[in-house]
C-alpha cells in the first residue's frame, strides 16, 4: 500500500469515527434530556423547564428564558388575614409554601404535587402554561418574577408581566380568587377551593389571538385548551383544562385528522381553544371542522362565534399563526355538553409538485432535504454515509 493510500485510508476512517461519534452523541443527548424531565427534582422539555425545590418550582423558563423565579402555594388556614379581609393581597409577600414533590411527568406535562390538595402542572406547549389549582382548598400563591421583569395589574383577575428583555407572560385567575402585585413587585394570589391560577408567556410576542385566549380564560368562557405540534419529529399532544369536572383527549386519529374529545359534567357550552401545526392537519389555511360528525358552520367574528354558547349549533373561527411556523389557532364555540367530539382536518393535505403530483410533508422530510434522516450528509443515514467513505477508501487503496 502506497503512503498516500494509507493517508487517505486513515482520513476516511477518522471521518467515520466522526460520524459516529455525532450519532452516539445525539442519541445520548436525548437519553440525558428524557433522563433529566423524570429525576424527580427537575423538568426539561420542548418549551418549558424547571426545577423542584423542596417548597417551590423554581426557574420556571419557557423558550429558553427565565420567566419566574419561583412559585409557592400555601393552604389558605396556614395564611392568616388573607381570606377574612384583614391583610391586603398586596402585603403578601412570602409565604413558607407547601411541600412539593414531582409526582408525574408524561406527554408534554408534568404534574407537581404538594402535601395538601393544591397542585401544579406544567405544559410543554409554546406558551409554557403553569396551573395552579386549588382543589377544594382555599389556597394562597406567591410568584417571583425575574429579576428585572416587571409586574403591572390589570384587575383583580389578571397581572400582566414583561421580562428584562421584553418578553410578555400573564397571571389570570378562573373562578373565585384574585391576583394583585405585592409590595415587592411579585405576584400573590388568593384561590377559592374552586378555582386556579394560570401563568401564559409569549416567547414570541402577544398577539391578537393572545388577547382574545386570555379574555375567555379570564371570563370562563374557555373551557380549555389544545396543542397539538410536532416536536423532536413527532407529533405531540397537550391539553389543559380550565374548569371543573372537565376531561379533555386529542389525538392525530387519522392522517391529517385531529380529533378532539371534551366531557363536561355541567351542560352550559364552553369554548375550546385549539393550537394545532400543519404537520397534523396537513393544512392550516384551510381547515374542515365537525362536531360530533356534523360539519360545524365558521363564524366571521368572535361575536358570532361567542353567540353559539347556548345556540342551536356549535360554530368555529380559525386564525392563521403570524410567527414563521406553520400552524393556526382554532376557536370552537360547543353549544352545550355533556361529551362533545371535536375534528379539524386541512382541506389539502399536499403540495403540487412539477409533475402534477403531490408532496407531503412526511414525503419532505424523508427526501433528505432537511430531513431528520439527512443529518450532516443530506439525503443519507449515518449507515450510508459510513458505507460511501468506506468505498472511497477502498478505491484509493486499489489506485
Amino acid at each position: 500500500m502506497t503512503k498516500k493510500a494509507t493517508a487517505v485510508l486513515l482520513a476516511v476512517l477518522l471521518a467515520a469515527s466522526a460520524v459516529s461519534t455525532a450519532a452516539a452523541a445525539t442519541a445520548t443527548g436525548s437519553s440525558v434530556a428524557a433522563s433529566e424531565a423524570q429525576d424527580g427534582s427537575a423538568y426539561a422539555g420542548t418549551h418549558v423547564t424547571f426545577d423542584v425545590a423542596e417548597n417551590a418550582v423554581a426557574n420556571y423558563s419557557v423558550g429558553g428564558e427565565t420567566a419566574l423565579d419561583s412559585v409557592k402555594v400555601q393552604s389558605g388556614s396556614e395564611s392568616d388575614g388573607v381570606f377574612d379581609g384583614s391583610v391586603d393581597l398586596s402585603a403578601v409577600t412570602s409565604i413558607s409554601g407547601s411541600a412539593l414533590s414531582l409526582s408525574a411527568s408524561a406527554n408534554a406535562n408534568a404534574e407537581v404535587s404538594t402535601e395538601g390538595s393544591a397542585s401544579m402542572t406544567a405544559h410543554d406547549n409554546s406558551h409554557g402554561i403553569l396551573v395552579v389549582e386549588a382543589a377544594g382548598d382555599d389556597q394562597v400563591v406567591v410568584a417571583n418574577v425575574s429579576s428585572g421583569a416587571d409586574a403591572e395589574a390589570e384587575s383583580d383577575q389578571q397581572v400582566e408581566v414583561t421580562t428584562a428583555n421584553g418578553t410578555q407572560g400573564a397571571f389570570i385567575v378562573v373562578g373565585n380568587g384574585s391576583v394583585a402585585v405585592n409590595d415587592d413587585g411579585d405576584v400573590s394570589a388568593q384561590l377559592e377551593g374552586d378555582s386556579r391560577l394560570v401563568f401564559r408567556a409569549y416567547p414570541d410576542g402577544k398577539s391578537e389571538q393572545s388577547e382574545q385566549t386570555e379574555s375567555y380564560i379570564a371570563s370562563g368562557k374557555a373551557t380549555g385548551e389544545v396543542y397539538v405540534d410536532q416536536q423532536d419529529g413527532e407529533l405531540v399532544t397537550d391539553t389543559v383544562a380550565y374548569s371543573q369536572e372537565t376531561a379533555i383527549e386529542a389525538e392525530q386519529s387519522a392522517e391529517d385528522t385531529v380529533s378532539v374529545t371534551v366531557e363536561r359534567a355541567r351542560e352550559e357550552g364552553k369554548i375550546v381553544v385549539t393550537s394545532v401545526s400543519e404537520a397534523a392537519v396537513g393544512a392550516v389555511s384551510d381547515l374542515d371542522v365537525t362536531v360530533d360528525g356534523e360539519a360545524a358552520a365558521e363564524a366571521s367574528t368572535y361575536g358570532e362565534l361567542e353567540s353559539a354558547i347556548g345556540g342551536d349549533a356549535s360554530k368555529y373561527m380559525v386564525k392563521q399563526s403570524s410567527s414563521a411556523e406553520a400552524s393556526a389557532k382554532v376557536y370552537v364555540a360547543l353549544n352545550h355538553f355533556s361529551q362533545r367530539n371535536v375534528e379539524m382536518q386541512g382541506s389539502d393535505g399536499g403540495t403540487e409538485t412539477t409533475d402534477g403530483g403531490s408532496t407531503t410533508a412526511a414525503d419532505t422530510a424523508d427526501s433528505g432535504d432537511g430531513g431528520e434522516t439527512g443529518g450532516d450528509v443530506p439525503g443519507f443515514g449515518v449507515g450510508v454515509a459510513l458505507v460511501a467513505l468506506v468505498g472511497a477508501a477502498l478505491f484509493a487503496v486499489r489506485q
